[in-house]
């Protein structure tokens, strides 16, 4: 009997990286997690390489952890990254049918999307994602698979994500420098997306909002797709820096007292209450006011979401997504955090918790591992290793059927 087939996820932050490694079952290709590695993340910043060395070494901790957990090495992994070098627009491609009887085949699809892509971007950038939206066979719109079909003209609305590519370079060579090659690269904005949502979520229309150390992720589905994808440069850490500037603390501290005492909803504070710094460190010996902390901390959620909202205004969608809002990351375990988000919103809002695997449950059943997971679902359901969800960019036909298995999923 041969040995289950591996799938390990990399999620590259700016406060942890995390490995999850997981076998899959042969019939539904649900991920059965055993191995988990976490380690700090002290080489990256905003979702770039500040330290090449510590990066590297970061890495190796964490896949050794997981290593270790799962009694399995790991060789190749599918990488999640992110930060605001991240952007995507909209983009359409169009080719004329000439099969005999003008039936629409696989090619056709390559060759829409190659067109699709076939735009003006910086030299700097680089695709990470070409995600088809929809099709139109002449003047039939809102197709979502068209092989099969006969037309003359085939047009793809498409999705595309770009990063800049020497921090994706940057990124990708302390990956392999730690030891493992690299399956895909995905953004985290699509990759976390998939581990939250469920198929329904998507087709009414939903926002995704990732909330990291580095930065805030927004994602929106609508009509099962990708309708937008945004990253927001302010964070985790932003709340954290307001914290020790705005109580002049270490940021060590800051950090200690925002896990421990953190809240969005001032006025359930006594304004009585006071935190005495003295036991989170020997440098910082003041008493503070926990109103005031949970105030300074509102504030910038309060910002985070109206950021948020701006992105929605972009596409006419500002209180318009009948399945609401899903929070998810390492930033929205602060308790007030939905309160805020649906004030500022307007939308109905909830916890995203990662779903739809086996295994190690008690260990990852936290937004945190949300991008992790993703990536996982992401590597189990597609054979052919360079596709996770959409293209990378050209050279696609000895790749469609990961495209195709992907396209169907849409289907209802």
């Amino acid at each position: 009997m041969s040995k289950p087939r591996l799938v390990a996820a990399l999620d590259v932050g700016s406060s942890k990286i995390r490995v999850v490694v997981a076998t899959l079952d042969e019939k539904n290709h649900t991920p059965n997690i055993i191995g988990v590695g976490i380690a700090p993340s002290g080489g990256l910043r905003k979702g770039m390489v500040i330290d090449v060395e510590e990066s590297i070494n970061d890495i190796t901790a964490a896949l050794e952890d997981a290593e270790r957990m799962a009694g399995e090495p790991i060789h190749h992994v599918f990488l999640g990254i992110s930060g605001n070098h991240i952007e995507s627009f909209n983009s359409k491609g169009v080719i004329a049918i000439s099969n005999p009887g003008n039936e629409i085949t696989e090619d056709d699809i390559d060759r829409a999307l190659e067109a699709a892509q076939a735009v003006a971007i910086p030299n700097n950038r680089r695709i990470l994602r070409i995600i088809p939206k929809s099709f139109t066979v002449d003047e039939q719109k809102g197709i979502k698979y068209p092989v099969g079909m006969t037309g003359i003209r085939l047009e793809v609305e498409a999705h595309i994500v770009t990063g800049l590519m020497p921090t994706v370079r940057n990124i990708e060579k302390c990956v392999l420098q730690a030891g493992v090659d690299i399956d895909d690269v995905i953004p985290s904005v699509l990759a976390a997306s998939e581990a939250v949502l469920s198929k329904r979520q998507k087709e009414l229309g939903v926002l995704v909002v990732d909330i990291g150390a580095g930065g805030t992720s927004v994602s929106v589905f609508e009509e099962g797709t990708v309708l937008h994808t945004a990253v927001i440069g302010v964070g985790g850490e932003s709340v954290t820096n307001d914290i020790a500037i705005g109580l002049r603390t270490s940021i060590d501290t800051a950090d200690r007292i925002k896990i421990e005492y953190g809240s969005c909803i001032p006025d359930e504070v006594n304004d009585r209450e006071m935190i005495d710094l003295s036991s989170f460190s020997k440098i910082d010996m003041q008493k503070i006011s926990k109103r005031t902390l949970v105030e300074i901390i509102e504030a910038r959620y309060s910002e985070i979401f109206m950021l948020v909202k701006n992105e929605l205004a972009k596409i006419h969608r500002d209180g318009m997504l009948p399945a609401g809002v899903v929070l998810t990351g390492a930033g929205v375990k602060i308790p007030g955090v939905i309160d805020v988000a649906r004030e500022t919103l307007n939308l109905p809002v909830q916890i995203g918790f990662p779903q739809n695997f086996e295994g190690v449950v008690d260990k990852i059943e936290d937004p945190a591992y949300a991008t992790a997971i993703g990536l996982l679902i992401w590597g189990s359901r597609f054979e052919s290793r360079p596709f996770g969800f959409g293209f990378r960019s050209l050279n696609l036909k000895k790749n469609f059927s990961g495209v195709k298995t992907w396209l169907k999923q849409l289907l209802p």
